[in-house]
């Protein structure tokens, strides 16, 4: 399928009512995104990259591959009406609007890991990084909401380890997007369930966010950030997003960072 929309956006610097800054390759949307931010871009701006050098992952450390011309490597900046104890829930947000536009766009039914992973059949399609920069002066605290989902990336890309736990829509559903089209969905999902978000209605995202979590009811191993490992059942998020887990003394931890993994795994 060609991508029609995808050279129409790069032209025209725009994708529906988002203004889009697109690059060839650069080393992280997110800086770039953060740098923007910074210097007074409005909400709704989006920076988009055909490939990216050093995509990060939530946790330090973690990288992202982003091949070029075949997957979705993009930022949206925020300027929410929401308080700043509040901005964690965006990623919860967001990953539920991701889900959204991939059922409504393609044979997928997506499924999440908390807090901002995207998988696909047991393997990871696509990742989500939420970032913060307040602006110089009184500025609104703007955030940016990073995306990569690798969307045409063909199997035999992951490669050694990577090909067990990596995966895309492609390689799922043997269909070729047009990424173009497929951005703009999920960017019009992006701004229904943000809107939601700063109405107060969080209760019903974490509902649905709820109905897609592939780890509750299951024996999770949580790794903190002082580097304990804790075993136990998944709760799923609790009302503000965090999640819990029950070890075997009964014991209910409250997540709020760290990796999370099947026990097994």
């Amino acid at each position: 399928m060609p991508n029609d929309q995808w050279q129409s956006m790069i032209l025209s610097g725009e994708l529906g009512r988002h203004p889009v800054h697109f690059f060839t390759s650069t080393g992280s949307t997110n800086d770039l995104a953060l740098a923007l931010s910074n210097t007074g871009a409005p909400g709704g701006t989006v920076v988009v990259a055909d490939c990216q050098s050093a995509g990060r992952g939530r946790l330090e450390g973690r990288r992202w591959l982003s091949p070029p011309g075949t997957g979705l490597y993009f930022s949206l900046i925020l300027r929410p009406h929401l308080a700043p104890q509040d901005f964690p829930k965006l990623t919860l947000t967001a990953g539920l609007a991701l889900c959204k536009a991939l059922e409504s766009r393609t044979p997928c039914q997506p499924g999440l890991k908390w807090p901002n992973d995207l998988f696909l059949h047991g393997k990871k399609c696509g990742g989500i990084l939420t970032e913060t920069q307040a602006m110089t002066g009184s500025g609104q605290t703007a955030v940016v909401i990073g995306i990569g989902l690798n969307v045409n990336t063909p199997a035999e890309t992951f490669s050694g380890e990577l090909r067990t736990k990596a995966t895309s829509l492609q390689a799922e559903t043997g269909i070729s997007c047009d990424r173009g089209s497929l951005l703009e969905s999920i960017l019009a999902e992006l701004d229904l369930e943000v809107a939601r978000l700063e109405q107060g209605d969080f209760p019903s995202i974490l509902t649905e966010w709820r109905q897609r979590d592939i780890h509750t009811g299951l024996q999770v191993s949580w790794v903190n950030t002082q580097g304990r490992i804790i075993n136990g059942t998944s709760l799923g998020p609790d009302e503000e997003g965090f999640l819990h887990i029950r070890d075997a003394q009964g014991h209910i931890h409250s997540v709020i960072s760290g990796d999370i993994s099947l026990a097994q795994e």
